[in-house]
């Protein structure tokens, strides 16, 4: 009995010293846990798939900014530019779609008729046939004339045009639809730079969706009768002129590599006095007028030895002559900048200026706070402008910042002529770039 209490005294005491090592070993090791993160009352770990809140159905950014245009718009190959170039006339033809089927070939006697809908002239006009009159869309404009006796076609589509709509016949039908608006193909000339000249031109006009076909070389849009007409006087004033005038341009941010800024009377030792031809000053920021020896190059080794030298846009744009139009720096930017807001403004006339010929520019630099500056430039073919001067806190918007007060903009641009000859005169004398005994003569007409 005594020994049976020994053992069980024995044991209680063994399983007290095993619970206190055991004990002793929960102390000394911590559990590991995992890191849980919950965002939304979801648990997010490294396995997780990446949650991200509904997005708008609207066009992604880079979508929105995708154009066939902006590698013609925005390059320059400075290596083979032409300062005067000849390309033949061509037809610039604007032709309406979905006319529909040919009228019956119809006549109609003397009609009169007054302060009546396009609509109601007609039911009066067709009273007695089986082709009815159908409003595509609200017209209430009332028109009041006489037609006389001739053609179904003539009598129709000066009604129409009287009451500033378009109609369309359908045979199957039977009736003749009328619209506020409807469709138009142009058919462009071979040369991209006078496409981009109307292209231009009707942006300038505030038509947005145009449909350019770059193989067909044609232009798609839609509008009503006061669309037509200006779209009609822009090709016809495009067609009557014999020239155009496009600046290829560079535009840089420099930035002094010393607390000062970059000395520009170092132009003359760098370039040669016979090179800088004229200084015009402007509100803010100076052109300088230079010959044809100084270009984009010479002008960056320049530059390089006083600063660096960052390309921020690049592009090119014409005008027909005498006309306006623009080069937007951020649509040709390497990358968001301060001066993507920046509008280069150009209106031009080549011509006599005072006994010779020039180019009478006028630049215009613009952000959407105003004008900034603009320069009044006669300069010949040629010779090509550098503008400087223009500190890029002008574009700043922030009370401070890390950028240089020496810092400026600096813009190349360099115009050229384009000559529109008349086919036969093309042919003989060929087309393309004048240079040499060529160009000469050209200059010396």
């Amino acid at each position: 009995m005594i020994k049976r209490i020994r053992f069980l005294i024995f044991g209680l005491v063994i399983i007290g010293l095993c619970g206190c090592q055991m004990v002793k070993q929960n102390q000394e090791v911590e559990p590991e846990y995992d890191t849980v993160t919950v965002v939304n009352n979801l648990v997010i770990d490294e396995n997780s798939v990446p949650i991200f809140p509904k997005k708008a159905a609207l066009t992604t950014d880079t979508a929105r900014r995708f154009s066939i245009e902006l590698p013609k718009r925005c390059s320059v190959d400075w290596n083979n530019q032409n300062v005067v170039s000849v390309v033949p006339e061509e037809k610039i033809e604007i032709v309406r779609l979905d006319m529909g089927d040919e009228l019956p070939a119809l006549k109609v006697s003397d009609y009169e008729f007054k302060q009546l809908t396009v609509r109601q002239a007609l039911e009066k006009l067709l009273d007695g046939t089986d082709i009815d009159v159908v409003e595509d869309s609200t017209m209430t404009e009332k028109i009041s004339g006489t037609i006389s006796s001739g053609a179904l076609s003539d009598a129709v589509e000066l009604m129409a045009k009287m009451g500033h709509v378009y109609y369309s016949y359908d045979e199957d039908e039977g009736a003749i639809h009328l619209n506020h608006r409807a469709k138009w193909l142009i058919k462009m000339p071979q040369n991209e730079t006078i496409i981009m000249a109307l292209l231009d031109a009707m942006h300038g006009a505030d038509m947005r969706n145009l449909l350019v076909d770059w193989n067909d070389k044609t232009i798609g849009f839609e509008g009503n009768y006061q669309t037509e007409r200006e779209v009609s006087k822009i090709i016809a004033d495009i067609a009557s002129k014999k020239y155009m005038i496009a600046w290829d341009i560079d535009v840089y941010r420099v930035y002094p590599r010393t607390d000062n800024p970059i000395i520009w009377m170092n132009l003359f030792p760098a370039f040669g006095d016979k090179n800088i031809k004229m200084s015009i000053p402007g509100v803010v920021g100076r052109t300088v007028v230079v010959g044809p020896e100084i270009n984009t190059k010479t002008l960056q080794e320049f530059m390089y030895q006083q600063a660096n030298v960052v390309l921020i846009s690049q592009g090119t744009f014409a005008i027909p002559n005498g006309w306006q139009s623009r080069f937007d720096i951020g649509q040709c930017g390497k990358e968001e900048r301060l001066e993507t807001d920046l509008i280069i403004g150009a209106t031009a006339k080549y011509g006599d200026y005072g006994g010779r010929d020039k180019i009478d520019a006028k630049i215009v630099l613009r952000t959407s706070n105003g004008e900034l500056s603009s320069f009044t430039i006669p300069s010949s073919i040629g010779d090509n402008y550098i503008i400087v001067g223009i500190p890029t806190h002008s574009f700043v918007t922030t009370p401070e910042t890390l950028i240089s007060p020496f810092a400026e903009l600096v813009v190349f641009m360099s115009p050229r002529l384009i000559s529109i000859v008349d086919a036969a005169t093309a042919k003989k004398s060929g087309t393309g770039a004048l240079v040499g005994d060529a160009l000469r003569a050209f200059l010396n007409e």
